[in-house]
């Protein structure tokens, strides 16, 4: 019988920078998906990728001094290395610069030209150069992007224009018809409400004032616009010609499954799905909109210097032990959050005290006892009910997570299932069953019970934990690892368990700390701060004061200037004096989505008892610096009240944290 198949994509990385640990997560939870759907008997073919063209590009090879194509050789080779260092199980890897995908782009941009779909105009209007978007002044947010908050700048040029308002009531029909097409269901109702509502304008689909894109083949100073190029390789990819589809092709679209982050879900479920209604092509099936990953509850960003690299993390902990993480720490609609110290505690409570532990103990006493001689799982009492009937959930729960990529849910059961397992053993004490033979026959079945749970672990961990999954089947010598054999708890006939190995070694947080800050953190800092003087145009002198009515100011900004510092509310939680400096105090501040430190020069004039409970407003996107061998995360504001008195700006209580300061 052939199996059904199952394609799905990842959003294709961009080629700007290293991806960090919040963007490997994708490339992680579709792996995961996949894992799981090829145990479920499907013939899977997962896509991933670069996007490799834009302005944003170009730009920085030339900061570089390469070219783009060299630039992005580079990077999505990093990409590339980054994504196999996680023992990721795509079946192609896709770049828009192959040469395969301009020439299909160049043949779908034409034919909807001349369908008339496309037609060329000028566009004037606000550019942001990160996020490749144009937008109007009513869209911008305190003008600046309404997507990523970044400053804009004002662009006039001939471009094409895509007809977007030709298919959006067709869109909004079939998304109504499909319910299931956009999840979560939180996501579907953004796109609904925020873009289709309210009208879709045309969308500019060319740009002339660079040229690091393809070309526009019967109009080459233009060349297409970086997302109607980057969204057309889930097409590209599988072989999709506008003339010659390929077999490739015609077996795999539509896409079952496009993963993405929730920033681009816009692109995915307005602009993409309105492509394909252009080139007469079905819809993809389903569009899942993933969360972020935060560091602390702050989006990850170099230029708040709190970025986590994979293959750091990797280097540090393990490949299997950054996927856990990953796929547990985050929920299923709302961003979660990752620091070192809250790895390190998920590590050792549910990889080495949990997981680990309960394997280990478990061979070991098998092998101690038996000589690694276990039988198949007999149900003989209430506890041994219990266990079996925790499995036997803990595959079902697994299932029904992963039927919704609800992958926290799914470790979720795994964990309670070898939680339980270990209660089993407190329960059962085979310790004291061995200090008596008429009782050997009784630890046999509570180990061979035990070691059938362990099973259950091994073989539900595979999408997961593949390496460590196949590590705990090695060790209890388990002949059955198929997802049928979930089905009946003591499917596993009797057999020899193999020798104990550790799989997670128990981590000493202040050690690891201590080497994270010294290995990872510290250069880290000094890196930017040597990328940023080297950013710097230099300076002969400082700049002048200008005396305005006896009071010196500073030379005028303009609003972009403003707009680049982010003012907020915070309420100081707890505060102290530095030991190693007279004029610090150490705060911590709570920021509307969280904690951070900061250090402030006021001791002078204020103790810790004036400042706890106080709200003020701080810097809060100010690059993280070490003051007295501490970090501190921002910057309190306060006035010069006369000669040599500060006054600290307090803020009325009733403001929440974290609210903006305009």
């Amino acid at each position: 019988m052939e199996k059904k198949k199952f394609y799905m994509t990842t959003a294709i990385a961009y080629t700007s920078s290293k991806p960090h640990i919040g963007n490997t997560y994708e490339i992680v939870l579709a792996d995961a998906i996949a894992r799981r759907k090829r145990l479920e008997g499907y013939d899977v073919f997962l896509c991933t990728g670069t996007d490799e063209h834009g302005q944003k590009i170009e730009e920085k090879a030339k900061a570089a001094g390469i070219t783009p194509k060299e630039y992005v050789d580079r990077v999505s080779g990093e990409v590339r290395r980054i994504w196999d260092t996680m023992n990721t199980s795509y079946d192609y890897f896709v770049r828009t610069t192959d040469d395969y995908h301009e020439k299909a782009v160049q043949k779908i941009f034409r034919a909807m030209y001349d369908k008339g779909d496309i037609y060329k105009s000028e566009y004037e209007g606000m550019y942001c150069t990160p996020c490749e978007s144009f937008w109007t002044e009513s869209q911008l947010v305190n003008g600046c992007c309404p997507d990523c908050g970044r400053p804009v700048k004002p662009a006039k040029e001939e471009a094409y224009f895509f007809k977007m308002s030709k298919y959006a009531d067709r869109l909004m029909k079939h998304i109504e018809d499909n319910p299931d097409f956009i999840v979560p269901e939180s996501r579907k109702k953004e796109m609904i409400n925020n873009f289709l509502k309210p009208g879709l304008q045309d969308l500019c689909v060319s740009r002339t004032s660079f040229k690091w894109g393809i070309p526009v083949d019967f109009d080459p100073k233009h060349v297409v616009y970086v997302w109607l190029d980057a969204l057309n390789n889930y097409i590209t990819a599988i072989g999709y010609d506008p003339e010659h589809p390929t077999e490739q092709f015609d077996k795999l679209w539509p896409a079952d499954l496009h993963i993405i982050g929730k920033d681009i879900l816009r692109f995915h479920t307005i602009y993409w799905p309105i492509f394909l209604m252009s080139m007469d092509l079905p819809l993809p099936k389903q569009v899942f909109g993933h969360p972020w990953l935060l560091f602390a509850a702050d989006k990850m960003s170099k230029s708040k210097g709190n970025v986590i690299y994979a293959d750091d993390m990797v280097n540090l902990f393990g490949v299997d032990a950054v996927r856990y993480y990953l796929l547990s720490a985050m929920p299923y609609a709302q961003d979660g959050n990752i620091t070192y110290e809250t790895f390190i505690a998920k590590y050792n409570t549910e990889l080495a005290n949990t997981i680990g532990n309960l394997v280990n103990r478990t061979v070991s006493m098998a092998n101690k006892y038996f000589g690694g001689e276990i039988n198949a799982a007999a149900i003989e009492n209430d506890l041994d009910k219990e266990l079996a009937d925790t499995a036997l959930d803990a595959a079902k729960g697994v299932q029904e997570a992963m039927d919704s990529y609800r992958t926290a849910d799914a470790l979720g059961k795994i964990l309670a299932l070898a939680q339980r397992s270990n209660k089993y053993i407190d329960e059962t004490t085979p310790w004291a069953l061995a200090k008596d033979e008429a009782q050997l026959p009784r630890l046999k079945t509570v180990l061979s019970n035990l070691i059938e749970a362990i099973r259950y672990i091994g073989v539900l961990s595979v999408p997961f934990m593949p390496d460590t999954a196949a590590s705990i089947l090695a060790q209890i010598g388990a002949p059955v690892d198929t997802l049928e054999s979930l089905a009946q708890f003591g499917s596993a006939d009797a057999r020899k368990v193999g020798e104990a190995k550790a799989l997670f070694a128990r981590i000493d947080e202040k050690a690891m700390m201590e080497r994270i800050q010294k290995e990872i953190v510290e250069p880290q800092i000094a890196a930017a701060a040597k990328e940023a003087a080297a950013a710097e145009p230099a300076k002969e002198e400082a700049p002048a004061e200008e005396e305005k009515e006896g009071v010196a100011f500073l030379p005028e900004i303009t609003i972009d200037d403003f707009a680049k510092i982010d003012l907020r509310v915070g309420k100081i939680l707890t505060c102290e004096k530095m030991k190693k400096s007279r004029k610090l105090l150490k705060m911590t501040v709570e920021d509307g989505a969280g904690t951070r430190q900061i250090l402030s020069g006021i001791s002078k004039w204020y103790t810790p008892d004036d400042l706890i409970g106080r709200k003020v407003i701080f810097v809060a996107n100010l690059a993280p610096a070490k003051l007295a061998g501490e970090l501190s995360e921002g910057m309190i504001l306060a006035a010069d009240a006369g000669e040599d008195d500060v006054k600290v700006m307090f803020v009325d209580d009733s403001v929440p944290s974290g609210s903006k300061i305009h």
